[in-house]
């Protein structure tokens, strides 16, 4: 390679570099302005200027939401309500994809595309039709009215389908001639080679699960079966919006996401990787 050639690759890795450090503190600043304003008194977050940090640090906000609210209730129904739709979620996923991969029924490839074409659908378009049903069966104010409608993730059937694909059919044959039911070969071949995609997705669905604000918004009017993202828009009142206090309610929502985040890296990244994959 010669000197200029070098240079020249020299000169584009900076600017890629530049470009991404640029891109990441364009995405971190809301994060930092966030947690900084929730240590800043009232009368300095709605100041007219920026101030990168407070003149006064006070954690009374942070108190105030976790004494004053209903955060810890919120907190508990967020977990049961992402677990609820992470684990029917990865259930009901884990059985499409293998009937779809494996087994031969009519209108399977119909099925198979109707899935596919799901994703030209938003899910924003369907809330009113989940909520006339949940109110006609009577599951408003009920964690079952938030999970139900939440189980729709085509993409988690799209990655167990491909990857049973990949599954040697020699596996499956060898389970047949054992005499080994459809249930056995599932849990006893097909899923232990797939943990890795099912972790992933796992963690990824309950993220996902626990961010969901706009169906809870709508599902959910007891403050006590309300989730943390939900929750969160409480903390004002008739005489007004206390920014500092709703931004140190929404910090703590987003701790254990965030928390989750780097404790799974890895899986979430592969999760995302799979689903971006399929989707492009």
């Amino acid at each position: 390679m010669s000197p200029s050639s070098a240079q020249r690759l020299n000169l584009t890795g900076l600017a890629i570099t530049v470009v991404t450090v640029v891109c990441a503190i364009l995405w971190a600043f809301p994060i930092y302005w966030g947690i900084v304003s929730s240590l800043k008194p009232d009368d300095e977050v709605v100041r007219p200027y920026i101030e990168l940090w407070p003149d006064t640090l006070t954690f009374e906000h942070y108190i105030f939401a976790l004494t004053e609210t209903q955060i810890g209730y919120w907190y508990l129904n967020s977990i049961a309500t992402a677990l609820g739709v992470t684990i029917l979620t990865i259930g009901t996923s884990i059985f499409a994809g293998y009937a779809i991969s494996q087994l031969d029924f009519p209108l399977r490839r119909t099925l198979w595309w109707l899935i596919l074409a799901s994703f030209m659908v938003p899910l924003q378009v369907l809330i009113i039709n989940h909520f006339v049903l949940m109110a006609n069966m009577g599951l408003l104010n009920t964690w079952a009215g938030i999970i139900l409608p939440q189980l729709i993730h085509p993409v988690v059937i799209i990655v167990y389908k491909q990857f049973f694909d990949q599954v040697p059919k020699d596996f499956r044959e060898a389970a047949i001639m054992d005499n080994a039911s459809e249930w056995r070969i599932l849990f006893k071949v097909y899923i232990p080679m797939n943990w890795g995609v099912t972790a992933a997705l796992s963690i990824v669905t309950f993220i996902w699960a626990w961010n969901a604000f706009l169906w809870p918004f709508l599902a959910v009017t007891k403050t006590s079966l309300m989730t943390v993202t939900v929750g969160i828009t409480q903390t004002n009142d008739s005489f007004g919006v206390y920014y500092a206090s709703e931004l140190a309610a929404a910090v703590l929502a987003g701790l254990p996401v965030a928390l989750a985040y780097l404790l799974f890296q890895r899986r979430v990244t592969e999760a995302i990787t799979l689903s971006a994959g399929i989707k492009g």
